[in-house]
């Protein structure tokens, strides 16, 4: 009995972790949209790009964590992912890159393949 109980609750509380992601992805992906639209170097280019980067550090300190019970091939590709996106966000930062639309691109996928656990 009490074993089912705490299934259920584990059940819940990663349902609850995952409904957080999907939101924050919907938050970066219309914060990187409202960028697009105004433009690198813009109030709004500041605001996404530094959501964006505290939402991936965030995760990459979460995925090298040795309790994240991710499939280490998983963890290994979205490591990759993050990494690649701190490293946008810098060149759009620094003025190398000015398209935000790769960023909204993979924050669409993370959110959608969210959806699907």
């Amino acid at each position: 009995m009490y074993e089912a109980t705490y299934r259920l609750m584990l059940e819940d509380t990663t349902e609850q972790i995952r409904d957080n992601e999907r939101r924050a992805f919907d938050k970066a992906i219309e914060l990187l949209q409202s960028a697009q639209l105004a433009g690198r170097g813009s109030r709004q280019s500041v605001e996404a790009l530094l959501f964006v980067n505290r939402l991936w550090t965030l995760l990459l300190e979460d995925l090298s964590d040795s309790g994240n019970g991710l499939p280490d091939s998983l963890k290994a590709r979205l490591i990759s992912i993050g990494i690649w996106v701190l490293r946008r966000t810098e060149e759009i930062r620094d003025g190398s890159e000015d398209d935000f639309s790769a960023l909204i691109e993979i924050s669409d996928a993370i959110r959608k393949g969210l959806g699907r656990h």
